[in-house]
């Protein structure tokens, strides 16, 4: 049994390859080959743009894949959501396509755009967005830069965006958010009934989810006697519960928790004030919740 896998090319494809090493599933690419071999014999990779992803998966060409939720609304077709995989090139939060227009128009709101040219990539999503809101307005496909088409090729774009620098860069501003987006694991209908391949696939899924988790955060260990464990439990912002066993000193215990990396600057000194001692900081691969 083989499973094929699409990484999605460009933007997220680094990134997309450094979680997959996380998760213990290295994929090995060649040169400008759109292939990849995985350090699983049964797993290949293919290259494919994120627009295309959910084509290539809704048609078997592929078995699963990762790509945003903005195609797989704008390709209007039919694939298994596996799992949300929130990560962006900046921030691990959500992306944004907003609607927007240069500082100087005086549009308010969506409304106020009717009969005007809007540029996107994301063609179907804006039709729809203004149909719903019964504006007409003429939509047309931006092949790139659709920053700089306003004022003079289109009176407003609707654009993907993290956190809007680029936007006010190009002196536009934010009308209203039309989609909240984020990478998901997709598989292929027939793929996924498959008994084989879906255990592969929700494997997959389940490591991935763990890398990501892992993400920007360390574990702690440390010793403490009995009597200042609650003092040193006041102290841990756990990532559920800290684990607590026994040592060979009946009056000493071990902890081991996960924290924030970005929380251990404040927090290990803390702790050292609470009399914990033999205080580790160390990396995390995967934490399987």
């Amino acid at each position: 049994m083989k499973l094929r896998i699409g990484i999605p090319k460009g933007s997220l494809q680094e990134a997309t390859l450094q979680l997959f090493a996380r998760a213990g599933l290295p994929a090995y690419t060649n040169g400008r080959s759109y292939f990849a071999t995985t350090a699983d014999p049964e797993i290949d990779c293919m290259l494919i743009r994120a627009q295309e992803m959910a084509r290539y998966v809704e048609h078997g060409a592929i078995d699963a894949g990762l790509t945003g939720l903005d195609w797989i609304v704008e390709s209007g077709l039919e694939v298994v959501k596996v799992s949300d995989l929130i990560y962006a090139k900046r921030s691990r939060g959500k992306v944004r396509w907003v609607l927007a227009v240069p500082e100087g128009s005086s549009a308010q709101g969506p409304q106020d755009l009717s009969g005007k040219i809007i540029a996107t990539e994301l063609v179907k999503v804006t039709r729809d967005y203004f149909q719903n809101k019964n504006v007409d307005v003429r939509v047309e496909f931006s092949w790139g830069a659709t920053e700089v088409k306003p004022p003079m090729l289109a009176d407003a774009i609707v654009e993907v965006t993290e956190t809007g620098s680029s936007l006010k860069a190009n002196r536009l501003r934010i009308l209203e958010t039309v989609l909240e987006s984020n990478t998901q694991l997709i598989a292929n209908k027939c793929s996924y009934a498959d008994r084989g391949k879906r255990k592969k696939i929700d494997n997959l899924a389940l490591m991935l989810q763990g890398a990501m988790e892992a993400q920007d955060r360390v574990g702690l260990m440390l010793n403490v006697r009995k009597a200042n464990l609650s003092a040193v439990l006041s102290v841990l912002p756990a990532l559920q519960k800290p684990t607590i066993s026994h040592l060979s000193d009946e009056d000493w215990l071990a902890v081991n928790t996960v924290i924030d990396e970005g929380a251990a600057w404040e927090v290990i000194p803390r702790l050292k004030e609470a009399q914990a001692e033999g205080i580790v900081e160390y990396p995390l691969n995967k934490v399987v919740l």
